[in-house]
C-alpha cells in the first residue's frame, strides 16, 4: 500500500513537473524568444534545474554559509595621469623603481583617456537611443560587446609571443577567465530574452566586429590605452547594473532565476570564476542565488571586479593570476621571453632591433 501511495505521489509530480515546463500559460502561448522574467506570471514556476529541487537547496545553503553577509562592491575612479594605477598598497611584480610619468607621458595619458572617454559616451548615447526602456536587449548588447576585448587582447598576446617579444601566461590566463565570465553574462541575457529581435542581434553584433579589430589596433599601438578604454566599459556596465538593480529590485525579487545563471554561479568548480578577479584571494567570494536579484547583483559585481583588473593591467607587467601563489606552477616568471620586456608594438620593434649587450 506504502510503495502503491510512493508511485502515486511520484507519477503525479512528475506529470506536475512536466506541465509546468508547457509554454502554454492560462491559455496562451507564449514564444521562448519573447520570454520576459518581469513581465512572466509569479505564479507561474520557471523550469527548475536539471539536477532538482534538492541539489538547489544544497546549493543555496552552500552559498550562504560561503557568504553569511553579502559585502558591499563599489568601483574606484580611474588613476590620474600623475601616478600610475594599481601599486597603492599593493605589491606587484612590476618595477620598484618605476616614478611618475613625465609631461611628455603625462600629456599622452590624458589625451589616450579622454579619447576613451569620447568613444565610451558616444557608444552610450547610442544605446541610450535605442534602449531607453529595453532593459533586457540593452543588456544583451551590452554583454555582447563586453566581451570582446579579452579576445583582442589574447590575440595580440599571441602574435608577440610568436615573434618571441613577450610572453605572460598570467595575462592569457586571465583574459580568457574574463571573456568566459561574460560569456555567461550573455547566456544568461539570452536566455532572458534580450536577443529576441533581429535588429538587437544585427546592432551587437556589428559594433562588437568593429569594436574587435579596433581594440587590437589600440591594443598593439598602447596597451594602456586599451586596457583604459576597457575599464571605462566595464565601468558603464556597472553603473547600468546598479541603476537597474534600484528600479527594478522589488520585481527582481520575486522571480526566480535563470537556469544559465544557476549552472555558472552554482557550480562547483570556480576557478575561472576566481581567475578574473585579480584584486581578491580565490574563494572570497561566493555567489548566492535565490532569485533574478541575486542574479543581477552578481553581474553587477562582477563588472566591478572587471574594472579592477582592467585598471590593474595599466601598469605594464603589474597583473599575476590570483593562483599565482596558491602554487608554483602558476607562477609564470619560466615562461617570459629571452627577448627583453616591451610595451607597445613599436617598443616591441625598436627593442628587437637593438643589440643585446
Amino acid at each position: 500500500m506504502a510503495a502503491t501511495l510512493s508511485s502515486s505521489f511520484f507519477a503525479s509530480s512528475s506529470f506536475s513537473s512536466v506541465a509546468n515546463l508547457n509554454p502554454t500559460v492560462r491559455g496562451r502561448r507564449l514564444s521562448p524568444f519573447l520570454f520576459n522574467p518581469l513581465s512572466f506570471p509569479s505564479s507561474v514556476p520557471f523550469p527548475s534545474p536539471s539536477r532538482g529541487t534538492v541539489s538547489r537547496k544544497l546549493y543555496k545553503v552552500r552559498a550562504t554559509t560561503l557568504q553569511e553577509k553579502e559585502e558591499k562592491v563599489t568601483v574606484e575612479d580611474t588613476f590620474n595621469a600623475k601616478t600610475f594605477p594599481g601599486n597603492e598598497g599593493k605589491v606587484t611584480d612590476a618595477d620598484p623603481t618605476t616614478s611618475a610619468p613625465g609631461s611628455v607621458e603625462s600629456w599622452v595619458i590624458k589625451f589616450e583617456q579622454s579619447v576613451n572617454i569620447f568613444l565610451t559616451e558616444l557608444v552610450i548615447k547610442i544605446l541610450d537611443s535605442f534602449y531607453h526602456d529595453r532593459h533586457y536587449a540593452r543588456f544583451f548588447v551590452l554583454e555582447t560587446i563586453a566581451r570582446v576585448p579579452y579576445f583582442a587582447f589574447i590575440s595580440v598576446l599571441h602574435m608577440y609571443e610568436s615573434f618571441g617579444w613577450w610572453r605572460r601566461a598570467d595575462y592569457l590566463k586571465v583574459h580568457f577567465a574574463e571573456s568566459w565570465n561574460e560569456m555567461h553574462h550573455l547566456l544568461i541575457m539570452e536566455e532572458l530574452g534580450g536577443n529576441a529581435f533581429w535588429f538587437d542581434r544585427f546592432l551587437a553584433q556589428h559594433i562588437a566586429i568593429f569594436y574587435y579589430f579596433m581594440t587590437v589596433v589600440m591594443y598593439a599601438v598602447s596597451p594602456r590605452m586599451a586596457y583604459h578604454f576597457s575599464e571605462c566599459v566595464e565601468r558603464h556596465a556597472f553603473l547600468t547594473y546598479d541603476k537597474f538593480l534600484k528600479l527594478q529590485g522589488e520585481e527582481l525579487k520575486m522571480l526566480p532565476a535563470p537556469q544559465a545563471a544557476i549552472k555558472y554561479y552554482m557550480n562547483e568548480d570556480l576557478y575561472l570564476f576566481d581567475e578574473f578577479q585579480t584584486a581578491r584571494a580565490p574563494n572570497s567570494r561566493r555567489p548566492k542565488i535565490e532569485n533574478l536579484y541575486d542574479v543581477f547583483v552578481n553581474i553587477r559585481d562582477d563588472e566591478a571586479e572587471h574594472c579592477k583588473t582592467m585598471k590593474a593591467c595599466q601598469t605594464h607587467g603589474s597583473l599575476r593570476s590570483p593562483h599565482a601563489d596558491l602554487n608554483s606552477l602558476e607562477d609564470d616568471s619560466g615562461c617570459v621571453a629571452s627577448r627583453a620586456d616591451c610595451e607597445g608594438i613599436i617598443d616591441c620593434v625598436k627593442k628587437s632591433l637593438t643589440p643585446r649587450r
